[in-house]
């Protein structure tokens, strides 16, 4: 038996408490433990969904992330995934037209802050040229005597 597959043939809550042992006594241990179950992908999907929950549908159009997309494309947060559609017409409708109500009021509200802090500046500036224009009172010196 080789090496790989002794390790293999490990089962998780040993790797757990392994890894926690190793944080406690020293960290490097530990993080090498945490880096190589997750390189190994001894806690990530491996064939189809998870061990530990049932999220494959019947009609075959995958599990979890992969409806989203895949990992290897760069996230573009001006265009969000859209979500997989939901089967029920009324509901996606629904959902759109909320969502698309929601971008519209994080646009206006950006669009009031942008206002507000111009406004802030500007009244900020407005005193400080005030200030600047005000003529400076020297105190009257006593004259001698």
């Amino acid at each position: 038996m080789n090496a790989t597959a002794f390790l293999q043939d490990i089962p998780k809550p040993v790797w757990i408490v392994a890894m926690v042992m190793g944080f406690i006594l020293f960290w490097p241990v530990g993080l090498a433990i945490l880096a190589y179950t997750i390189g190994s992908r001894r806690w990530g999907r491996r064939n189809g969904p998870g061990q530990w929950y049932n999220t494959a549908d019947q009609q075959g159009r995958g599990c979890g992330w992969a409806k989203w997309g895949d990992w290897s494309t760069p996230w573009n947060p001006a265009q969000p995934p859209t979500p997989p559609a939901s089967g029920n017409a009324a509901f996606d409708e629904y959902r759109a037209e909320t969502l698309r109500r929601l971008e519209e009021e994080q646009k206006e509200f950006v669009d009031y802050l942008e206002r507000l802090r111009r406004a802030k500046d500007k009244a900020e500036f407005d005193q400080f040229m005030a200030d600047r224009r005000r003529p400076t009172i020297i105190p009257d010196q006593p004259q001698g005597g």
